[in-house]
């Protein structure tokens, strides 16, 4: 199947990332494809002076945050890098600073390891974008399906839009004991928090910076809890929230996988706190 790229035009030049983002380019795709199909296959351009913020919490991730970075560019979306390195004990703080000294990316250092959550609160605060999106460091979420996340919020079809592993078929198939415990936690979620989601669980959590920042000074969870506490407190506030499907690539304990029962039995409490309580 052709790319995107070459579709229209056999002998143009290669462009660079930005240019399929462009008025010119979803111009010739409405001509070729038609507006609807367009839509369906999130051809859009993005808005003038529009630059997504991207929070990249890090712990010891020295061998893939190169290649994360090399992802984030090369989606061609203009974008200020969030490097929260929250204690890394493996040279990863060396790396973070050798891609500070790019434009585009700000570096923050924790120094000590205090957990997820609290590295997405160091990195809200220090947000400049129209839209923020949480990104991990290991390479399992891929930067390309920002755009399928970004639509319905550029279009004011949704305030959230959080990307699922699950319900779709263009996915890894995750263990069965990993989707099992992600769709029982997903469930008394949505229970106590009265949103019908897929995946709460999802590292993909997009959302205006005015969002993000109009919870910052309530967020208590410094580790994984982050991700019940973040859902519950934007619904309480009424957004209106979307699901994406998104590609996954599971990586296991042995290759540095930090999840584990214990943050299982916090999202539990969380959900309790959060949802049911409305702490």
């Amino acid at each position: 199947m052709q790319s995107q790229q070459a579709i229209f035009d056999q002998h143009e030049q290669p462009h660079e990332p930005s240019y399929f983002w462009s008025d010119t380019y979803v111009q010739k795709m409405h001509q070729l494809l038609g507006k609807h199909a367009c839509s369906k296959l999130a051809i859009y351009s993005l808005p003038t002076d529009f630059v997504l913020t991207v929070i990249v919490p890090i712990y010891n991730e020295c061998e893939t945050i190169d290649g994360v970075i090399d992802r984030l560019r090369s989606t061609g979306i203009p974008t200020q890098v969030v490097l929260v390195d929250d204690g890394s004990t493996d040279g990863t703080s060396d790396a973070v600073d050798l891609l500070g000294a790019s434009a585009d990316i700000t570096v923050i250092h924790h120094p000590s390891n205090l957990g997820k959550g609290a590295a997405i609160r160091s990195g809200i605060a220090q947000a400049i974008g129209n839209v923020i999106v949480i990104q991990d460091a290991d390479r399992e979420y891929d930067p390309g399906d920002f755009r399928a996340l970004l639509q319905p919020i550029l279009a004011g079809e949704a305030d959230i839009a959080f990307g699922t592993r699950y319900g779709h078929y263009d996915r890894q198939i995750s263990p069965w004991w990993h989707q099992a415990v992600n769709q029982f936690i997903t469930h008394l979620a949505g229970i106590a928090i009265g949103l019908r989601l897929s995946d709460v669980e999802t590292c993909y959590k997009m959302a205006p910076r005015e969002h993000f920042e109009a919870v910052l000074g309530d967020l208590k969870e410094s580790r994984f809890g982050i991700e019940i506490e973040l859902t519950a407190r934007w619904a309480r506030r009424g957004l209106r929230f979307t699901e994406r499907p998104i590609r996954y690539q599971h990586r296991w304990y042995d290759s540095g996988k930090k999840i584990g029962w214990r943050d299982g039995v916090s999202a539990l409490r969380c959900i309790a706190k959060y949802g049911l309580f409305r702490r």
